[in-house]
C-alpha cells in the first residue's frame, strides 16, 4: 500500500496502550501460542505449534477423529529449538478426504497443547465448499473481531489469508499514538528490520485471542503481501526500506521470509494449487518478494513542465512495458500451466488468490469534494492521472497492465471459469474483469480486518464515495469504503457466491456482524449476476 494512500486512509482511533505480549513473555515456557493448521489436501494437513523449552527438544503431534482426542494416534515428531524460534510444523499424512480431525502436541515433559480442529479437502465430488477470506490486520487500529466472528461459525471449511497478516511499523507511525486502541500496541517497540524483530512481531500478533481461536478452528491457506516484510516491497527493495539506515535489502527480505515460514502454518513452496474435489482449484500466488518488478513512480511526472503531457507519454510508453511483472516469469508460466490443467481436468471453477486488486480503478473527477475543502495530494494526483486514462494505485495490478492482460487472455483462451479473490486495499469491491472487450473473470476484493479505509481520511458520506467510484469505473460493480470485516466465499457446482461480512465495531471486542453485500457468478458467465 502506498505511503501517500496511507495518508488518505489515516483514521482516528482512541487511546494509548501498553505493548501486547510484553517483554516478560521472553521468559514464557511451554506452548506459548496455541495451535494452528494449514496446507490442507485430500489426505494430509500441516500442523503447527510453538513449544519453548530451556534448550532443544522433541515435540510430538497427535491426531484423532473425535474432539476429545479418543483414539488419538501419533503422526510425527520434530526437534525444535531457538534456531527456528521453537516453532513446530509437521505434515499429518494418511488422512481421509473431506473430514474433520482434531489434533494436539505433546512436549518432552508430557505437557499437552490446546486441541485444534482441522479439515482435509474433498478428493472428488462437487459439494459446496466455504472459506472465510481475510486481509490487512493492523493490530493497533482495533480488535480482530472478523477473526472471532469467523471462528464462531459452523459452516466454514477453511480460512484464507491474502496478506498483511501484520504490519511492520514502529509505534506512532501507522497508527499514530492518538489513533491507537488501548491494549493493541504490538512488540517490538520499533520497526521490524531484523529476524528477531519479525519473530517478536509475529509472537505479539499471535497472542491475540481471536486470531488464536481462528487458527485452532480452521485450516488456513495463507500468502504474504507487503507488510509481512515492509511497505510496497518488490524483488529489489521497498518504499519503506532505507539501505543507509536499515542495511541490505536482501538480508531483511530473507529475515521476513524465514520468520513467516516459522510462524505460519505454511509449506516452503512459494506458490501452490489446491484441488477441491472435482469442484474447483484454488491457486495461492506470490506477488511481492520473488519476482515483482518495481512499481511505477509518477512523482517526477507531476513536476514536469507539462504534467499532462508527461502522464500521456507514460501511459503510452513505460506503463505498457511487457517486462513489468507482478509474479515473475517462472510463476506466470506455472500459473498458466496449472490453470490449463484445472480446466482440462473438468474442475468447474478456477479461483486465484492475489495480494492486490486487479480491477481497473480510476479516481473520480469530483473526488476533491470528498475532502470537504481540504487538500490531499493523493486525491489530486489521482484525478490528474485519471484524465490521462491512468489508475490511482500503481502498487496493485494497475501498475502492471501488460501482465494483467497476459493473465486474463490466458484465462479466456482456456475457457476458465475464473474467480479472483484479493486484498490489500482495506475496502470492499466487486469487479467484472474484461480483456479485449470480452468477459474474462470476476473479482471479489476484500475489506480489511482492522486497517482504515477511505472513510477515515475524508469525512464524506461513504455512500457518495462508493457511487462516485462505481460511476467512474466500468469494471467496478459495487464497493464499500467504510466498514471492516471479511469475505465468506461459497463455491457450488454452478455458481460462486461471495458475502462481505461487516463487523459492527473494531474499537471494542465483539463478534457481532452482518452480511453487507452479496455477489454471485454463474458458471460459464465470468460476469456477476
Amino acid at each position: 500500500m502506498l505511503v501517500s494512500r496511507r495518508s488518505l486512509l489515516a483514521g482516528v482511533g482512541a487511546l494509548t496502550a501498553a505493548p501486547l505480549f510484553a517483554a516478560d513473555a521472553d521468559a514464557a515456557r511451554g506452548f506459548t501460542h496455541s495451535v494452528a493448521s494449514g496446507e490442507p489436501g485430500p489426505d494430509s494437513v500441516l500442523l503447527w505449534t510453538r513449544c519453548v523449552m530451556a534448550g532443544a527438544g522433541e515435540v510430538t503431534a497427535e491426531i484423532a477423529e473425535q474432539a476429545d482426542m479418543t483414539g488419538a494416534r501419533v503422526v510425527g515428531a520434530q526437534i525444535t529449538g531457538p534456531w527456528r524460534d521453537w516453532t513446530v510444523k509437521l505434515t499429518a499424512d494418511g488422512l481421509a478426504p473431506d473430514r474433520w480431525y482434531w489434533f494436539r502436541f505433546v512436549a518432552p515433559d508430557g505437557t499437552r497443547s490446546a486441541i485444534g480442529r482441522t479439515r482435509t479437502l474433498p478428493a472428488d465430488g462437487v459439494r459446496p465448499w466455504r472459506a472465510a477470506i481475510f486481509s490487512c490486520s493492523n493490530l493497533g487500529y482495533g480488535w480482530f473481531n472478523a477473526y472471532g466472528h469467523a471462528a464462531a461459525r459452523d459452516d466454514l471449511d477453511c480460512a484464507i489469508h491474502l496478506g498483511d497478516y501484520f504490519y511492520e511499523y514502529a509505534p506512532d507511525h501507522y497508527p499514530k499514538t492518538a489513533e491507537l486502541i488501548a491494549g493493541r500496541l504490538p512488540q517490538p517497540l520499533g520497526e521490524t528490520v531484523h529476524l528477531a524483530d519479525y519473530r517478536q512481531r509475529f509472537a505479539s500478533y499471535r497472542a491475540d485471542a481471536d486470531l488464536q481461536a481462528l487458527h485452532a478452528r480452521l485450516p488456513m491457506i495463507a500468502q504474504w503481501d507487503d507488510h509481512e516484510s515492509v511497505n510496497d516491497s518488490w524483488e529489489g527493495g521497498a518504499q519503506n526500506h532505507d539501505p543507509a539506515t536499515e542495511g541490505d535489502w536482501n538480508q531483511r527480505r530473507a529475515a521476513s521470509i524465514q520468520a513467516y515460514r516459522e510462524w505460519m502454518p505454511v509449506s516452503d513452496e512459494p506458490w501452490k494449487s489446491y484441488d477441491i474435489g472435482a469442484l474447483a482449484t484454488l491457486f495461492r500466488t506470490e506477488t511481492r518478494l520473488l519476482g515483482r518488478t518495481q512499481q511505477p513512480d509518477l512523482d517526477a511526472l507531476f513536476k514536469a513542465a507539462d504534467p499532462a503531457a508527461a502522464l500521456r507519454a507514460f501511459r503510452d510508453g513505460a506503463w505498457q512495458d511487457p517486462g513489468a511483472t507482478m509474479m515473475g516469469w517462472q510463476q506466470e508460466s506455472w500459473l498458466d500451466h496449472a490453470l490449463a490443467a484445472s480446466v482440462r481436468s473438468g474442475r468447474r471453477w478456477q479461483v486465484v488468490g492475489f495480494g492486490t486488486i486487479m480491477g481497473q480503478t480510476m479516481m473520480p473527477a469530483d473526488a476533491e469534494t470528498w475532502m470537504n475543502g481540504k487538500q490531499n495530494s493523493y486525491v489530486t494526483a489521482g484525478i490528474a492521472a485519471a484524465k490521462a486514462g491512468l489508475p490511482f494505485n500503481f502498487d496493485n495490478w494497475g501498475g502492471y497492465p501488460a501482465a494483467r492482460a497476459r493473465f486474463l487472455r490466458k484465462a479466456q483462451q482456456l475457457g476458465a471459469n475464473t474467480v479472483l479473490i484479493s486484498g490489500d486495499s482495506h475496502n470492499a469491491w466487486a469487479y467484472d474483469l474484461a480483456q479485449d472487450g470480452h468477459a474474462a473473470a470476476v473479482e471479489f476484493a476484500g475489506h480489511s480486518v482492522t486497517s482504515p479505509g477511505f472513510e477515515s481520511g475524508t469525512g464524506y458520506d461513504p455512500r457518495r464515495i462508493a457511487a462516485d467510484l462505481v460511476r467512474t469505473n466500468p469494471e467496478l460493480k459495487w464497493c464499500d469504503t467504510s466498514r471492516r470485516g471479511y469475505m465468506a466465499l461459497t463455491i457450488e457446482a454452478e455458481r460462486v457466491r461471495n458475502d462481505w461480512i461487516m463487523v459492527d465495531t473494531i474499537t471494542k471486542r465483539s463478534t457481532a456482524g452482518t452480511i453487507g453485500h452479496t455477489a454471485t457468478v454463474a458458471r460459464g458467465r465470468n460476469v456477476m449476476a
